[in-house]
């Protein structure tokens, strides 16, 4: 493959191994309204819901475009801070 066809793909990580396209990211949600427990509720038993904590507590919600939801055991404002980095600076 030529380097003019090659296209750059960003991974943030979200703990413990595990990554996810930060172009794809649309929010980084804290656990502690019930609004976003009772989506997590429902989301529960479908495809769309990835937990990424490896058995730890869930501190974070990812939403994606494609509206899956990554549940992370990393605070909001670190996956905030690795995401920002990921994306490099706004244009």
């Amino acid at each position: 493959m030529s380097k003019a066809n090659e296209v750059a793909v960003r991974l943030m990580n979200v703990g413990h191994g595990n990554v996810v396209v930060a172009e794809q990211v649309v929010a980084i949600v804290a656990l502690d309204s019930l609004p976003v427990k009772r989506l997590i509720e429902s989301a529960k038993g479908s495809t769309k819901l990835i937990d990424a904590t490896n058995g730890r507590r869930t501190r974070a919600l990812i939403v994606t475009e494609s509206d899956h939801l990554i549940l992370s055991s990393l605070e909001p404002a670190t996956l905030a801070q690795r995401l920002a980095s990921e994306r490099g600076p706004a244009e």
